[in-house]
């Protein structure tokens, strides 16, 4: 019952912020991969997420077709499938992706230990760990229901039980995390899926209009990156001052600091959209903005997705320059990294006035992206090999 009471928040949140026409597109594609989630087969690995959001599709949709070319049979499913319990003996490995502990997840979880099945226990930031709530600026919007779900760690009791011994996740600084549990981790990096890679080429192929401005585009995703857009509003005043050519491109929802209104005929919004709609959003942007709060552990965990997701479309990005950026951004080659309001500056204004830097950096971009953040050129032996052993014995 919470859950739904959660999600009919979430539902109302979007049309609020989108509008009933686009909200309602953007649920129903939702809905539409939920019913999908009820119809299961049997195989190798199942994935289990607690929704169908891009989240999911990071860490179970777009997994389970990695190992689906490397020649496992997977599926997905979510945690609110009432069939959810049978299934434990229709696959030999369970992947659990944010499921809130229900006595859905407590059934299945109990078979599959009673049949000594394996348990993976994946997250891709730190909300299994209530220790870190303080950190997370969006707890404190939630309503009192999903309050409730966060509050004792999102997927705490599967990742604190005995009987898991693996977890998979994004990035190093998480996976340091997961070992101070005494957990085996395997860095399975978000990857784009064949679809994905198939909608940015199509996008590629359409040749950009302009119109004299430079395009700074902050993609936000969800209200819990308010505080980092924060992080570099004195940057963006200080560059939307200096160049009267750049405008400044918002997607998602985002509330932005009042100062910004000094250059609102130069700030354009754009509203949330279906997922195969938002990569046409992003190649609107000629230079894309990647900022987090330093110093933020729950800021630390996020992937780098932002730098992906426009690399694809052989657009620069400029980045908070933290563990996770800093491990992925060759800094000054495929990206920019900034660490204080001088450097985010200094080398936004090297992109906008030199056009030949964007278009090398866009393209060194995008040829690190589909090299090593694509289903379709994924190498990942340790994870593979790892699968291979527990379905084999």
């Amino acid at each position: 019952m919470k859950s739904l009471l959660v999600k009919f928040g979430k539902a109302r949140l979007i049309l609020e912020r989108n509008g009933w026409w686009g909200g309602a597109r953007i649920i129903a594609g939702y809905l539409r991969t939920f019913i999908k989630a009820f119809f299961v087969g049997s195989g190798d690995v199942l994935f289990i997420s607690s929704g169908v959001g891009d989240s999911a599709y990071y860490r179970a949709y777009n997994p389970a077709e990695e190992l689906r070319i490397h020649g496992f049979k997977t599926a997905t499913t979510i945690s609110d499938n009432p069939n959810l319990e049978k299934l434990a003996d229709k696959f030999k490995v369970f992947v659990f992706h944010r499921t809130m502990w229900n006595k859905n997840i407590e059934k299945i979880i109990r078979k599959i230990k009673e049949r000594g099945k394996e348990i993976i226990f994946d997250t891709d930031d730190l909300v299994y760990d209530p220790q870190y709530l303080v950190h997370m600026d969006y707890f404190q919007k939630m309503g009192p229901a999903e309050q409730e779900q966060y509050k004792n760690g999102i997927g705490a009791e599967i990742v604190n039980d005995p009987y898991v011994k693996t977890c998979t996740t994004t990035v190093s600084y998480l996976g340091d995390k997961l070992k101070e549990k005494g957990k085996k981790v395997i860095i399975v990096p978000n990857k784009f899926s064949d679809h994905e890679l198939e909608v940015a080429d199509k996008l590629l192929e359409k040749e950009k209009t302009s119109d004299g401005f430079v395009r700074l585009g902050y993609y936000s995703g969800t209200l819990s990156h308010n505080k980092d857009f924060a992080s570099i509003t004195d940057a963006l005043m200080s560059v939307l001052g200096k160049y009267g050519n750049v405008k400044l491109l918002l997607a998602g929802s985002l509330d932005v600091e009042d100062k910004l209104n000094e250059f609102g005929a130069r700030i354009e919004t754009l509203p949330r959209v279906p997922r195969d709609e938002y990569y046409g959003n992003v190649y609107k942007c000629d230079i894309n903005l990647a900022p987090l709060e330093l110093g933020n552990p729950f800021c630390e965990s996020k992937s780098a997705i932002k730098f992906t997701e426009a690399g694809i479309l052989e657009i620069p990005t400029v980045a908070v320059k933290n563990q996770t950026f800093s491990e992925t951004i060759e800094d000054g080659t495929d990206g920019f990294l900034a660490g204080d309001t001088g450097e985010w500056v200094e080398k936004i204004g090297r992109l906008v006035e030199d056009k030949e830097l964007r278009v090398a950096m866009g393209k060194k971009a995008r040829e690190k992206v589909l090299k090593r953040y694509t289903n379709k050129a994924s190498q990942n032996e340790e994870y593979y090999g790892y699968i291979r052993d527990v379905i084999s014995k």
